[in-house]
């Protein structure tokens, strides 16, 4: 009898975990893996989803048959036919402003948090500080675009509503049309964004200067180094795996950025990115094809972030 339990309980071993885990795979299944099947599968079909996306091929220009919502989707906003169409309809385009977002608003995000979690560390009121500073993460994204939008407000009227235009027909100046000036509208967003992010870099960056020992700073003080040099020299080189982590987060959720530029612009007067331009496609022009064929390059750019994270992620593990 003891002979025939063991491999009962061996088998049982076995199979056991993967009944645990059966829920989740099937809720897993259904709202991620069948979505993401169905979703590329309708980035090869046409207008309404129904045929081949090889319909829907202009006359006169190069088809690239099934793949042609892609050529859409990676080409339409640009004008490739001379060197410097290309790059001025570039920056113009959705993918040029999701990348004027990924180098201003991650280097802004980044910096601000890491000279806000230095400093914070030094203060008698430091949980009060990072408490205002982190404040706005509670509020949500379209209630910070609608906030936003009051405090960029142009009027045509002499009194203005607007609190910048206020100050700027204050102090005599003529008010700025904040959300609708080419080029100035979008860094007036990717401030939004700065305000809404810094509060939780500086929260992971704070976390990761706290753990530096402090048997190194002092013996660095000791020798006579700095403070500039103590943060660049020792701070900064200990904390890099931690930085470069939220980096990476801060890209992927740049990538992913919609509700500010939907709520203050609706990516008009040049403000469209990447993800706007997919929910375009999909529920202002009806064209599921091309809609999702924005969605899965929109997946594949962020795919490699997501996995230099899981990489970075294991590294400090087997470190620990």
């Amino acid at each position: 009898m003891a002979a025939r339990a063991v491999p009962n309980i061996m088998k049982q071993g076995k199979l056991a975990p993967w009944l645990y885990l059966l829920p989740a795979l099937l809720v897993m299944g259904f709202f991620i893996v069948y979505p993401m099947i169905n979703t590329i599968s309708l980035s090869f079909s046409n207008k309404d989803g129904t045929a081949s996306a090889a319909t829907t091929c202009v006359e006169g220009r190069t088809c690239w048959g099934i793949f042609e919502n892609y050529r859409y989707a990676l080409t339409a906003e640009i004008d490739s036919s001379s060197v410097g169409s290309f790059w001025s309809s570039f920056w113009r385009s959705s993918y040029g402003n999701t990348l004027k977002w990924i180098v201003l608003m991650v280097s802004g995000t980044v910096g601000l948090g890491l000279l806000f979690a230095v400093l914070a560390d030094r203060v008698k009121y430091e949980a009060l500080a990072k408490a205002i500073i982190f404040m706005p993460m509670a509020v949500s994204f379209v209630g910070a675009g609608i906030i936003w939008k009051f405090v960029y407000d142009f009027g045509t009227q002499q009194v203005q509503i607007g609190l910048l235009n206020a100050i700027i027909t204050g102090l005599g100046f003529e008010p700025v049309a904040f959300l609708s000036v080419p080029q100035l509208n979008t860094i007036a967003l990717i401030v939004v964004g700065v305000w809404i992010w810094t509060g939780f870099c500086m929260t992971i960056l704070s976390a990761a200067i706290k753990s530096v020992p402090d048997e190194i700073l002092e013996a660095a003080r000791v020798d006579g180094a700095t403070e500039m040099t103590v943060f660049w020299r020792i701070m900064v080189p200990i904390i890099s795996p931690t930085i470069m982590v939220v980096i990476t987060t801060m890209v992927i959720n740049v990538l992913k950025l919609f509700d500010i530029v939907y709520v203050m612009t609706g990516g008009n007067f040049g403000t469209d990115v990447i993800a706007n331009r997919m929910y375009t496609e999909m529920y202002v022009n009806f064209n599921v094809g091309r809609g999702t064929a924005v969605a899965v390059v929109l997946v594949l750019a962020i795919i490699p972030f997501i996995y230099f994270n899981i990489k970075r992620f294991l590294a400090q593990e087997e470190i620990r």
